[in-house]
């Protein structure tokens, strides 16, 4: 399944890495951003992850609430986001094991990980701006600011 420009955005309901329960559809009102990642600790992950963390006053300064999505478990995402700084939501999508990620259409089901799938999300619900890379291939910082600011 691939989630399309225009279209609502699948609901869900995760654990971030402090055990609390993240839903989408409780952040209504809100524009979202949703940052797909494959592992918690890997080089690229990582990286893209302290850009954002660098950088978050490009979200937040648009009132977008930043939320990163991986297959770990929760324990990993909290000592990742422990050890890096990671102020914003790590949510768990490690049981059933990627089915947010299958919902957006950006699950590799041989390494049983998400892709580096990023989807901004309007108040309303509607995805308005997406990007898929695989796993090797980083996220652009600027491509963000641009969709963001589209957004505004």
């Amino acid at each position: 399944m691939t989630i399309e420009i225009g279209t609502a955005a699948p609901d869900f309901t995760l654990k971030n890495q402090h055990g609390e329960d993240v839903s989408l559809s409780a952040l209504r009102g809100r524009p979202v951003a949703l940052v797909f990642y494959p592992f918690a600790f890997s080089g690229i992950c990582t990286g893209e992850l302290c850009e954002l963390r660098d950088n978050l006053e490009d979200f937040s300064g648009n009132d977008v609430e930043l939320l990163a999505i991986s297959c770990d478990p929760m324990f990993a995402l909290r000592a990742f986001a422990d050890q890096d700084g990671y102020q914003f939501s790590l949510l768990s999508d490690f049981w059933p094991h990627g089915e947010v990620a299958k919902a957006y259409g950006v699950f590799n089901e041989q390494l049983g990980c998400a892709l580096r799938g990023t989807f901004l999300i309007d108040a309303e619900g509607i995805v308005r701006w997406k990007v898929e890379n695989q796993m090797g291939e980083a996220r652009d910082l600027g491509a963000y600011r641009a969709a963001l600011a589209d957004l505004a």
